[in-house]
């Protein structure tokens, strides 16, 4: 019998095809306890999966490994899906992951998204009934365990940011059946301080079974119809809860939950400073201005001054009066020169001048000229007017000249 003596890539070769076309080990989901688990660089993580008897080296690519909601450590128990096959440059077989879920936790995973989903409907997510959360606080309530690095940390965080806030720290259950109702008391009791300006809900890290009692139907309606704003600083960056879609402001740890909520007296203090030399740089800028606008106002003044145009008013009307008399006396000049012409044309022509060289005048008595000697027939008497004086005559004899 022939046997054909294969290459060490051809024998791998072959057994990655094996594999590859294996139903059951190319669509698989098995569960084992992560070890030597190693998160390159690139963003693929390599580890193991044990139980008891065996393991097998696995691999999830960065890809995949985005949509982990927890970041997978030693000693975890979870469950993955994917396929088995050869990597053949080492002649080793490896299960290449697409999933991953924290084992016996896939109930809880449906039970989140149903809650989670139905609450949403409902409009408790919504941005519109988010309450504002106050820029300078006073008094802040804090529902925390008060023996864990959570409180630790929003002590410290308040303490480097604002000395002069108060605190006030409902001690509460955060993990646990009866967490949530404590939660929930530590709401109601811290509402009833008038003076508290808002409240931080904080817990630190944990496994999805540690912090579920944040997922609680009944809490997240506390959250939501909560008087004072609400910031929740539950878990790790990647922890969601049920409570941090329910309140005003989520942040990723307790610390930064302590960070919203607290103001910065001494960025407040530079911020003012900043305000303050701005506006005395922008009152300085508008004083010059003022100063030169009325610079500017005031030589514009002296050139249009009301008592320079009054005094060129009076240059006007001198000028004015010196031009009127000027027309005026010519005026009378050329009038008066003219009455000389009138009154010797008058004078030429006048009757009275006629009897300076001996003339007479003879009216009858309607004042009529008499000029021809028949008219002295039909007169009775007549006037004769002289150069110095005129006399009435009474005719008695006409004696006619031939």
């Amino acid at each position: 019998m022939y046997i054909k003596t294969l290459t060490i890539s051809e024998i791998n070769k072959y057994i990655k095809k094996v594999l590859d076309n294996d139903f059951i080990l190319s669509n698989s989901s098995i569960k084992g306890e992560i070890s030597n688990f190693k998160l390159h660089s690139s963003g693929h993580m390599y580890f193991s999966l044990k139980d008891e008897n065996s393991k097998i080296n696995c691999i999830m690519f960065k890809g995949n490994s985005r949509n982990l909601t927890f970041l997978p450590e030693n000693g975890m128990k979870v469950i993955v899906k994917g396929r088995v096959s050869l990597y053949e440059k080492e002649g080793a077989y490896q299960f290449y992951c697409d999933k991953m879920e924290l084992e016996g936790i896939g109930e809880l995973y449906i039970a989140f998204e149903k809650l989670k989903n139905r609450l949403e409907l409902e409009g408790l997510f919504k941005d519109e009934h988010k309450k504002a959360i106050p820029k300078y606080v006073q008094k802040i309530g804090v529902i925390t365990s008060p023996t864990g690095a959570a409180i630790k940390d929003i002590i410290n965080v308040t303490k480097t940011r604002n000395k002069s806030v108060e605190m006030v720290v409902y001690p509460a259950l955060v993990q646990g059946i009866n967490a949530s109702k404590d939660i929930i008391k530590g709401i109601e009791v811290l509402n009833k301080i008038e003076d508290i300006d808002l409240i931080i809900l904080a817990r630190g890290g944990g496994s999805i079974e540690e912090l579920w009692c944040f997922n609680d139907e009944e809490l997240a309606y506390a959250v939501y119809n909560s008087k004072k704003p609400i910031i929740t600083g539950v878990g790790h960056e990647i922890d969601y809860t049920i409570v941090d879609f329910v309140s005003d402001r989520r942040a990723a740890t307790p610390s930064q939950a302590a960070e919203i909520a607290v103001f910065s007296l001494s960025q407040l203090k530079d911020k003012i400073l900043f305000y303050k030399n701005n506006m005395s740089g922008y009152v300085s800028r508008k004083l010059a201005e003022k100063k030169s606008e009325i610079d500017m106002l005031r030589h514009s003044l002296e050139i249009n001054s009301p008592t320079a145009y009054i005094v060129n008013q009076y240059n006007s009307i001198d000028r004015l009066r010196e031009l009127i008399n000027l027309k005026t006396r010519g005026k009378l000049e050329k009038e008066k020169e003219r009455l000389i012409r009138v009154n010797a044309l008058l004078s030429a022509n006048n009757p009275l001048n006629i009897l300076n060289k001996g003339y007479a005048i003879i009216e009858d008595k309607h004042k009529n000229i008499i000029s021809e000697i028949h008219a002295l027939k039909e007169a009775d008497s007549i006037k004769i007017i002289l150069k110095d004086g005129e006399a009435e005559l009474r005719l008695e004899e006409i004696n006619e000249v031939v």
